[in-house]
């Protein structure tokens, strides 16, 4: 597992579109310090937060008149169709990072055609915390400096894994790209089964979430103890946590559920690459 150790961000940046996780990836970079004065934000309806942070911050809200050093597509992937407007912003010398959930770099090289080089990568929300994890594919063209500037952008949200084989970018979708929703829904579960335990449903809720992030912070901070030692940290032989998981490891429990879920969303985004 590897985080950011570039030192240097790209000497000008273009960000195209600046939703949930442009914009996420776009405070990020603010927060480690780039100059604001090297990224010009494209979005055709900037929310007010992203106006406010341009005319708090001073980067652009319109396109450079040369191509830049990065260009991050962050767009809708069924938008990069219709993305013709920002195909001039891509040069000879332009690394193009790809956000894009189901286009491949092959996809993306072909609406590019001058483009330098091309990074694909697949971040998660929770990069909107500084805690997000993302895996990285580089095309056969990208020089070691590019895949530097990629870890430096991509690594400013948390940390990153360099990927083999471009085929695997949909498993890492199933993973983490569409695992903080898995998360969240397990949330809603438990909170659903101990209202009906018997336990007011505010409270349930209150006491789920606060597990589920307890939780995780534990195992963030525990980098030495594996998933398996920590739930068998907490789990006394003929207890309660033995009892419930005696159900959810069971031949037709979580584990093959969540394979049948994970298996589901790979094939998804290997419908959507076309």
């Amino acid at each position: 597992m590897a985080e950011a150790t570039a030192d240097r961000f790209p000497s000008s940046l273009v960000l195209a579109g600046a939703g949930k996780m442009g914009g996420a990836l776009l405070r990020a970079w603010l927060d480690q310090g780039i100059d604001p004065r090297r990224i010009a934000v494209l979005d055709p309806q900037p929310s007010p937060l992203i106006a406010a942070l341009a005319a708090e911050k001073g980067f652009a809200l319109d396109a450079p008149t040369e191509p830049p050093e990065v260009l991050v597509l962050a767009i809708k992937p069924q938008s990069l169709d219709e993305a013709g407007a920002l195909e001039p912003l891509a040069g000879a010398g332009t690394l193009v990072v790809s956000i894009l959930a189901g286009k491949t770099i092959a996809n993306i090289a072909a609406r590019f055609p001058r483009a330098g080089a091309v990074v694909r990568a697949m971040p998660n929300l929770p990069a909107a915390v500084g805690r997000g994890i993302s895996a990285l594919c580089p095309s056969d063209s990208a020089s070691p400096a590019q895949r530097a500037l990629a870890e430096a952008l991509i690594g400013a949200a948390g940390r990153f894994e360099w990927l083999p084989n471009e085929r695997l970018i949909d498993a890492v979708t199933a993973v983490s790209g569409s695992g903080p929703a898995y998360v969240f829904y397990l949330t809603e579960c438990l909170a659903r089964a101990g209202a009906a335990l018997g336990l007011p449903e505010d409270v349930s809720a209150r006491l789920a979430r606060a597990t589920v992030e307890g939780s995780g912070e534990l195992l963030f901070r525990s980098p030495d103890s594996t998933p398996t030692e920590l739930r068998e940290s907490v789990t006394s032989r003929g207890g309660t946590t033995a009892a419930a998981l005696e159900v959810l490891m069971a031949e037709d429990g979580l584990a093959p559920l969540i394979e049948r879920a994970a298996a589901a969303a790979r094939r998804r985004g290997e419908a959507l690459s076309g």
